[in-house]
């Protein structure tokens, strides 16, 4: 025989090939989908609103106001009650208000729905009241 055909080497070959091909494909569909879920989660705009009040017990205290990561009040506040109105910016979202001078975090989860919280100061402890 002068033209020996090796058909199992053929047959490896091509199905090297062929997984290849495969193991392509997939990492093409796998990015496409990611970048088209980051598309999504950059342009996602949220309706809800939180209203946030100081109504007692903060008034002569330098007091900072934090949702997430974001600083929305560092001051003294002067008046009460402080009412603060914030656009909803993230899928979760919590509230931090600090007692500069001492530095006391206080720590309350707000709703993905929006809406209103009060809050008021007894001594060092911040408490949330009841919704109307």
């Amino acid at each position: 025989m002068a033209h020996h055909l090796n058909t199992n080497k053929q047959f490896m070959v091509g199905n090297g090939i062929l997984a290849f091909a495969v193991i392509f494909v997939v990492v093409i569909f796998v990015y496409m989908s990611m970048r088209l879920q980051q598309q999504k989660a950059e342009n996602r705009n949220f309706i809800e609103t939180y209203t946030i009040t100081l109504t007692k017990g903060f008034a002569g205290d330098s007091t900072s106001i934090f949702i997430n990561d974001s600083l929305l009040v560092n001051r003294t506040m002067t008046e009460e009650p402080f009412i603060l109105e914030v656009k909803r910016f993230a899928e979760q979202s919590a509230l931090m208000i600090v007692n500069n001078a001492t530095e006391k975090l206080s720590l309350f989860e707000l709703s993905e729905k929006g809406g209103e919280y009060r809050f008021e100061k007894e001594g060092e402890e911040v408490k949330q009241l009841a919704k109307n």
